[in-house]
């Protein structure tokens, strides 16, 4: 597991299920203290019961991401029960609206402004509301989720790219303004991630064709990514800001 994550008290957003589950997870068994905040609050507050103990407590609490009154509520509440926020992991999008994202002549402009409200606007303000106390404490870690999709220059999914762009354009931002205080903001560019679900649902075929664009020997695993986004959150990850890692399997190089 990282190290120096003990007794570190961490908002992870969009932890639930998936990579953000896995990341509690893995920043549970490394003795830190974690809020969930998440739309599906009763798989949240489920997985806070199971790993909750009095040596890595775990809470939950409902937010919704394009809202900027819930996502203030969320992080003082965690401010309130911890008292202090050493890290912030941002995992949220609208994968649904994903589904419609088709191209800048068939997208009408809610699609456009639903996605960029809850990708792009509602991490900046994620990021407002937990700033002030890292400031504060001289010292925090941000990790945000990017994509591919940012860079690479798809014939679909433009408002969901354009998303993504936005989140590197902020965690370079947050670095660069505030890295001398001691404040690091990353961004992980994950790969297919083949979760249990996908695991169950796919074909076997789909499984084999995306496998052949991967330099590795695997699909990804949830717990890839929650193990890079522990180790950025961690005092091992120190020397680490203002980057975009493609965790992805070596599906894309230099993007």
């Amino acid at each position: 597991m990282s190290g120096n994550l003990q007794g570190k008290c961490i908002l992870v957003c969009g932890g639930a299920t998936g990579i953000g589950a896995a990341t509690v997870r893995r920043l549970n068994a490394s003795g830190a203290r974690v809020m969930i905040g998440d739309l599906n609050i009763e798989v949240a507050s489920a997985l806070a019961e199971e790993l909750d103990s009095p040596e890595a407590e775990v809470r939950a609490m409902h937010f919704d991401q394009s809202d900027e009154a819930s996502i203030n509520a969320l992080v003082d509440a965690a401010l309130r029960h911890f008292g202090r926020l050493d890290g912030l992991f941002s995992n949220v999008a609208d994968l649904q609206v994903v589904l419609e994202d088709g191209d800048i002549l068939s997208n009408g402009l809610a699609l456009w402004e639903r996605t960029l409200r809850v990708n792009l606007i509602g991490t900046v303000a994620l990021i407002k509301a937990a700033l002030p106390q890292m400031l504060e404490q001289a010292g925090g870690a941000i990790v945000l989720t990017s994509s591919d999709a940012a860079a690479v220059g798809e014939p679909e999914r433009p408002a969901y790219a354009a998303s993504k762009a936005g989140v590197n354009s902020l965690c370079r931002h947050v670095a660069s303004a505030w890295g001398r205080k001691g404040i690091r903001c990353n961004a992980l560019s994950p790969g297919f991630v083949l979760t249990e679900q996908l695991d169950a649902n796919m074909p076997r075929e789909l499984k084999d064709w995306m496998l052949k664009g991967v330099r590795s020997t695997r699909h990804g695993q949830s717990d890839d990514i929650a193990a890079a986004v522990a180790f950025l959150l961690s005092d091992d990850g120190e020397w680490v800001n203002g980057q975009v890692w493609r965790v992805n399997g070596g599906v894309s190089f230099g993007l």
